[in-house]
């Protein structure tokens, strides 16, 4: 879930579903007092058509769940939700492990409901013919990654190549391709490939390569779920129910994350209860690589 620094993010939301009412029945038969609507943000999602396109049937099923208003709020980045939160302009944020970190220390962000995923674990890549066989063979050779802070694409990696006796500063060098690490490797114009399992046969689908022209050399330990957080601005008593509403309901809810090809991680995923202990891991990781600074 580009995110050292905070950017000026957009005050522009657009409606992304409607709904009839505004109000969730507390399980008493009476209805709280509750916002009529909620503005709703995806940390790595930016512009307002991806942001349709991924997660605008999401939006319509948490409508029809809690009986609110979703609107669809853009993000310019995944760090530019922060100063949203923080300010009131938005409501509800879903973030990656990372980015969950920085909403949390810069916004004070209420982690309410993780997403499970299946196999959520980072991954090593090589081409099936190469004679790389564990991590300290990649002194002096050149890794595709995914973004600058994403969890599984770049953070966690880089805490295991520490842990394998490496300085990223100095005896590796790390690039930044999204998910064009596979093509890289493919052609030799890197030597390994780190992402995540879950996304692993994904991306060589959509990019046509064969899993036979690979091989994983490692498999890192599972990494904590992606997290749906609110403004700590929200009533608790309503953050409660929400959270109580998305997990009686989250089978309907994950299966309309997955209609979007983009979200197909998720397929088999579980909702669970979030708690910021859970995420203890990529703080240590942080503090580990030396970029900590980014949680203050």
């Amino acid at each position: 879930m580009k995110r050292r620094n905070l950017i000026k993010y957009s005050f522009l939301f657009i409606t992304g579903c409607t709904a009839s009412t505004t109000a969730i029945n507390n399980g008493s038969g009476q209805s709280s007092n509750l916002p009529e609507s909620l503005k709703f943000a995806v940390t790595d999602v930016a512009g307002i058509d991806d942001l349709k396109r991924d997660f605008g049937e999401f939006c319509t099923v948490l409508e029809e769940v809690l009986g609110i208003k979703i609107e669809l709020f853009p993000v310019e980045n995944p760090t530019a939700a922060a100063p949203a939160l923080l300010s009131g302009n938005l409501d509800i944020a879903f973030a990656g492990p990372s980015e969950y970190l920085i909403l949390h220390s810069r916004a004070k962000a209420v982690p309410v409901v993780g997403v499970k995923r299946k196999e959520y674990h980072p991954i090593f890549v090589v081409r099936a013919d190469s004679n790389i066989k564990k991590l300290d063979q990649l002194k002096g050779k050149t890794i595709a990654m995914r973004q600058v802070g994403s969890t599984s694409g770049h953070i966690a990696p880089t805490s295991l190549l520490i842990e394998a006796g490496l300085d990223p500063k100095t005896d590796f060098k790390t690039v930044m391709l999204d998910n064009k690490g596979g093509k890289a490797l493919k052609t030799g114009k890197v030597d390994v490939w780190a992402l995540s399992s879950d996304r692993y046969k994904s991306v060589l689908d959509s990019e046509g390569l064969l899993e036979k022209d690979f091989k994983i050399i490692l498999k890192g330990p599972e990494l904590p779920s992606d997290v749906f957080v609110v403004s700590n601005q929200l009533a608790s008593s309503f953050v409660e129910n929400l959270r109580s509403q998305m997990l009686k309901n989250q089978d309907r809810l994950i299966q309309s994350m997955v209609t979007a090809q983009a979200n197909r991680k998720y397929v088999g995923s579980q909702m669970t209860i979030a708690n910021d202990a859970d995420y203890n891991m990529i703080r240590e990781v942080y503090q580990k690589i030396g970029q900590d600074s980014f949680l203050k």
